[in-house]
């Protein structure tokens, strides 16, 4: 009875084993499965660095893995927009060309703006989908427009990075997906921040709009809830790749304070802004009420020299042939060529001769008409007379051909002659008037002075432009005005320059409100407001903000300008 109980016993042990054994083998085949499509980096999180830096002083408020090496995601595309600005700016391109879209950059994968392969879309747009939308797409086409090339354009993105002290920085593409070597920090992405925010200040706005019209749709900004969550928030970059995590660098400005923080490997949008809303908090309570800016300074401008960009030869625009070979010029003037100088007439005396006769029966027609003052007669010959004297001291301290002048002495003379002989005739604006048998003398000896003094020497014969205008008729000249007749006022003519127009920002309640509306517009819209003239029109409906002293060009740019920004604006005309 033992031995049966004993080998039910053994039998019951190596089967619980073989149990044992089939359930970890089970275990084993189901967690090595599991692994398998566990993504590798979602296996481990992505590392946490953060940076707080108070952006008037570059002083650093808080850090954390500061200089640590890693994915920077789309924050890449706060460079490829620094470079796309410095090239406006340096006439690379224009914000109005036509870029033909390649097929690399039409096949990136999203965040990505949809555009096809061959199509053509200004500058402007792509600059503002990569900046709002985060488009891969378009900030691919962006570093072909400007290098040739996505390789060259990165080469030239990480010798900026070096230029502007982001020394642990290594770019491979221009949108941020993850790719081997493609590094940065969180210290020199707060870097890059400040430079955006203070080397190209007429571009920073579009970091804060929270939608943007992008040529072929209109596109909302991938870091709208923070703009709209948190007070004086303004940009700049977020950012998003598994490798990467989430990261953000957020600007925000309260007072005379500005901060700038740095997020990268968040677990996620939602807790990435919770971090970086306690990080822009510990900033402004650790930042100065006052402080002096310092602005970093802007690196040299190097342009495409030494990263094997295309070639720059032709006209800007497109070329026909393959995608993404954008063919300009640059439009940087090397020289500047001085004017020649205005040759100096010479003189046919042949002309001169013409001239006088012509000029003579002109005044011996009209004085015929109007009776001779004989008592005047003696003083004027008396005046002709020192006339002739001072012209023969002139003549006589004349210098030589030889002094250098390039006037011949006999042309001289001669036009001194026909001075003197026009002295003779012509009559004074208040005096009497000679002659004709006075006139037709000195008409004679003019001429024969003239044909004298030229005979023995050849000149070039030019056409003659100095001659002097031709004296007003006699009768017209010694018509009195009636007596009864009111004086003319005569106004100055206009230097406005056209400036007639102006723009409306709104009706308040207030001379206050408005006038503090048109300060904070001024400020905001320095580039087409500067120079203007801020009025407070009062009506009975209320107080209108207007600028005035503009162009209607520089009305409609304003309008369009502040539209954009969702500001009310109406052009005021000369009329209005």
């Amino acid at each position: 009875m033992a031995d049966i109980v004993q080998i039910r016993c053994n039998h019951l042990v190596r089967g619980q084993r073989a149990l044992a054994r089939s359930v970890l083998w089970i275990m084993g085949v189901l967690l090595s499965f599991g692994m398998v499509l566990i993504p590798p980096t979602q296996a481990q999180a992505a590392a946490y660095a953060a940076v707080v830096v108070d952006a008037r002083t570059g002083e650093v408020l808080h850090s954390r893995n500061a200089d640590a090496r890693l994915h920077p995601a789309s924050l890449t595309k706060m460079m490829t927009l620094y470079i796309a600005f410095e090239a406006v700016r340096n006439g690379e391109i224009s914000l109005d060309q036509k870029v033909r879209i390649s097929r690399n950059a039409s096949s990136e994968p999203p965040s990505k703006l949809g555009l096809k392969t061959g199509q053509q879309i200004a500058f402007r747009y792509l600059i503002r989908a990569a900046a709002v939308k985060s488009a891969n797409d378009a900030a691919t086409a962006i570093g072909e427009a400007i290098s040739g090339s996505e390789a060259a354009f990165a080469r030239r993105m990480t010798r900026t990075a070096k230029a502007l002290g982001m020394s642990r920085t290594t770019f491979k593409n221009a949108h941020g997906l993850t790719e081997a070597g493609h590094l940065s920090t969180a210290r020199d992405m707060t870097t890059l921040g400040r430079h955006i925010l203070y080397d190209y200040p007429e571009y920073y706005h579009l970091f804060s709009r929270t939608t943007i019209d992008a040529g072929v749709k209109t596109v909302p900004n991938t870091n709208r809830r923070l703009l709209a969550a948190y007070k004086g928030a303004d940009g700049i970059k977020t950012g998003y790749t598994r490798a990467a995590g989430s990261n953000l660098v957020a600007s925000a400005k309260r007072g005379n304070e500005r901060i700038i923080a740095t997020v990268f490997g968040g677990k996620s949008s939602t807790s990435r802004n919770a971090k970086i809303v306690e990080l822009l908090d510990l900033g402004f309570r650790r930042a100065p009420s006052q402080a002096r800016v310092q602005a970093p300074g802007r690196p040299a401008y190097v342009g495409n020299r030494g990263i094997g960009a295309t070639t720059l030869v032709a006209d800007a625009g497109t070329t026909s042939g393959g995608a993404g070979k954008t063919v300009r010029v640059n439009g940087l003037v090397n020289t500047s060529l001085r004017p020649l100088a205005r040759p100096i007439p010479i003189v046919d005396p042949a002309v001169i001769v013409e001239a006088v006769q012509i000029a003579t029966a002109s005044q011996v027609t009209d004085s015929q008409a109007t009776a001779p003052q004989a008592q005047a007669t003696e003083t004027q010959d008396g005046e002709a007379q020192d006339t002739e004297t001072l012209a023969t001291a002139a003549l006589a301290a004349e210098p030589s051909a030889e002094s250098g002048t390039g006037i011949d002495p006999d042309i001289l003379q001669a036009s001194i002659t026909a001075a003197i002989a026009e002295a003779k005739v012509l009559p004074a604006s208040t005096g009497p008037v000679p002659s004709s048998s006075e006139q037709a003398t000195g008409a004679a000896t003019v001429t024969a002075a003239v044909v004298q003094s030229s005979a023995p020497t050849r000149v070039q014969t030019l056409a003659y432009t100095g001659l002097r205008p031709m004296a007003r008729p006699v009768r017209l000249a010694n018509a009195a005005a009636p007596s009864d007749q009111q004086p003319v006022v005569v106004t100055r003519l206009s230097t406005s320059g056209g400036r007639y127009w102006g723009i409306n920002v709104g009706r308040y309640t207030t001379a206050y409100q408005a006038e503090k509306v048109l300060l904070r517009t001024a400020l905001s819209e320095m580039e087409t407001l500067n120079g203007t003239l801020r009025k407070v029109a009062k009506s009975r409906l209320g107080f209108d903000a207007n600028f005035l002293g503009m162009t209607k060009e520089q009305a409609d740019l304003a309008c369009r300008r502040l539209s954009a920004r969702n500001i009310a604006c109406d052009t005021l005309g000369p009329s209005s």
